[in-house]
């Protein structure tokens, strides 16, 4: 039974052979909705980004075939962004501060992508300056036995960002409606359901407090023929790769419908997924970086207010 929605009619797709002028529709928890002018992607100087549009709104239906994996706005190669993704990443260390200071609230990052989309790339080039005293990298692997004996989301749960924190998690709770269904570990009618408590775990963290932001780092089939051929030809890139890499091949096409209908029953206002181009690695930390940079800055945390009457402190000789 496919859960899927009707493709909008102005849904944004970047396929190569687009031609017209883009439109974006910025959508904020906070703002509602509003269309914006159009925008041409030139050449020279490329357009200011506008990451919006690689957000999915709550009343959209994506396919990710329609997703073109290679886009890049315009800028043509990794020299092109990286003054840009620099002030991105001094933009993350100091909202990470404020939001390390104010201690009131808390951002958890959710990473997911097909094997070689990037996840870990995107961490060390990102995340590589934050104050690790702020922030935490948890990579679910398969569960333990412990874990299996709770429901599937205990394990999720324990590593939830504390006031203050940033949290990111290496795969997630969505594994959950992804491998399983994929496999047939579970049948389809409990992972269905899955959609509505993935949706109520993540409402109850937004009450409590909690941003979510969650990535899809989307890549091409043969993007990923690229990268699993580069890691088998360098000695040094051996340790990443699996033979189960090769197996999983196989089921490109249900982990993509698996995809599509996770985050299109899972992008919510509170909780929104983004379907990041990532076929070009810099361009996908361009991305990540200025999304999460723009999500901390309408947070807009504070410093504490300072005690009273530090005015009349003097520090002794």
């Amino acid at each position: 039974m496919s859960t899927q929605r009707n493709l909008p009619n102005n849904f944004l797709t970047t396929t190569p052979d687009a031609s017209e002028a883009l439109k974006v529709v910025a959508t904020t928890t906070e703002v509602a909705s509003q269309m914006e002018p159009e925008k041409i992607v030139v050449d020279k100087p490329p357009p200011k980004p506008d990451y919006t549009r690689y957000r999915v709104r709550p009343e959209q239906s994506i396919v990710l075939s329609a997703l073109d994996p290679n886009a890049s706005e315009g800028y043509k190669n990794k020299n092109d962004v990286e003054d840009e993704l620099e002030h991105q990443r001094k933009r993350l260390q100091n909202l990470q501060e404020r939001l390390y200071a104010e201690h009131q609230r808390s951002l958890l990052i959710v990473l997911q992508a097909m094997d070689t989309g990037g996840k870990d790339g995107t961490i060390k080039h990102v995340f590589g300056g934050l104050n690790p005293q702020g922030c935490q990298v948890w990579s679910f692997k398969k569960p333990s036995d412990e874990e299996l004996t709770h429901d599937f989301l205990w394990r999720y749960h324990q590593r939830t960002p504390q006031r203050g924190m940033i949290s990111i998690f290496n795969r997630s709770h969505y594994e959950d409606v992804l491998i399983v269904r994929v496999k047939q570990l579970v049948s389809q009618e409990i992972w269905q359901q899955r959609y509505q408590l993935i949706n109520e775990f993540e409402h109850m963290l937004a009450l409590n407090n909690i941003r979510v932001i969650k990535f899809f780092l989307h890549i091409s089939k043969d993007e990923q023929k690229r990268r699993l051929e580069s890691r088998l030809k360098d000695p040094n890139k051996h340790w990443k790769f699996s033979s189960d890499d090769i197996k999983e091949r196989q089921f490109w096409d249900d982990y993509q419908a698996a995809f599509e209908d996770a985050i299109n029953n899972c992008s919510t206002a509170y909780a929104p997924w983004y379907v990041v181009p990532a076929n070009k690695k810099w361009y996908r930390n361009l991305v990540v970086a200025r999304t999460i940079a723009d999500t901390l800055e309408a947070m807009n945390p504070q410093y504490p207010k300072a005690e009273v009457g530090l005015e009349n402190i003097v520090v002794p000789d």
